[in-house]
């Protein structure tokens, strides 16, 4: 039986995370350096927890006026230090509400540089090491393969409604075909890349994926109806919807389910 994990970015202040919580199986949390603050980790921390939904960090670049879009000049310590920085607060609030932090996901421009720059990706492969927890990271790039290469769980994320290029990686933002705004287009997608482990890309060509975690926009108009239309699919298929686990004790073990490195995925 095929199963999968759908992500999504919480706490931002910018999407409706009440409606949206109940319907995904990981929480990334904004950490309060693109959006969020102490008040609203807590709070989305404490609506996940209720949800029994798994609790990650949303680590970004010092950027709110870009919302952690821009690229800015950053060292791999800095990285490093802004990823353990950000996650150790999500981690403390998800302590207090009696749970622990499950993993991290690199926000916007972080992300973006961490695929393509290894030194970077050590970084935040690094970060995920110490922290115990399961790195959500781009497939077929510098950040899961400096996971693989440090022994760090890495769980290789597809996107449901973004367009494909034919070498794997995501269409633009800017291109006028990078968003799929028709919901019935964007479930097949993701039905397709779990079953067949194929996504079509903008050209027509069939692209290999190996999704683990599938990201659900939460800013998208109609992210709610989404996500309800994407649960339902996958039930109808008989393809179980669930969050990673992590193995052994107090600190990381190995992703059971299915997991990166794989190609198929790009910036989000």
């Amino acid at each position: 039986m095929h199963s999968i994990d759908l992500n999504c970015d919480l706490g931002e202040g910018v999407g409706d995370d009440a409606a949206l919580m109940p319907l995904v199986t990981s929480a990334n949390v904004a950490a309060g350096f693109h959006a969020g603050d102490p008040g609203t980790i807590r709070a989305t921390v404490a609506l996940a927890e209720s949800h029994g939904v798994a609790i990650g960090a949303h680590p970004s670049l010092p950027d709110r006026d870009g919302f952690g879009r821009r690229p800015l000049p950053v060292t791999p310590v800095a990285a490093y230090d802004l990823v353990m920085y950000q996650a150790g607060a999500v981690a403390a609030f998800a302590r207090a509400a009696g749970v622990r932090l499950h993993h991290v996901k690199a926000h916007g421009a972080l992300y973006n540089m961490a695929a393509r720059d290894p030194a970077l990706a050590e970084a935040l492969a690094r970060a995920a090491r110490e922290l115990g927890v399961v790195l959500y990271a781009q497939a077929g790039t510098a950040m899961t393969e400096a996971a693989v290469a440090m022994g760090v769980p890495a769980v290789a994320e597809v996107f449901a409604d973004r367009t494909y290029q034919a070498d794997g990686t995501l269409t633009p933002r800017v291109h006028p075909a990078a968003l799929i705004t028709d919901a019935a287009a964007a479930v097949a997608q993701a039905v397709r890349m779990v079953e067949e482990r194929l996504v079509r890309s903008l050209d027509g060509t069939d692209v290999p994926v190996t999704p683990g975690t599938v990201c659900l926009h939460g800013d998208q108009p109609g992210a709610a109806g989404f996500a309800i239309a994407l649960r339902a699919a996958f039930a109808a298929r008989g393809i179980a919807v669930r969050a990673p686990t992590l193995g052994g004790g107090g600190s990381g073990g190995p992703v059971t389910g299915t997991m990166g490195p794989a190609a198929g995925a790009g910036p989000a």
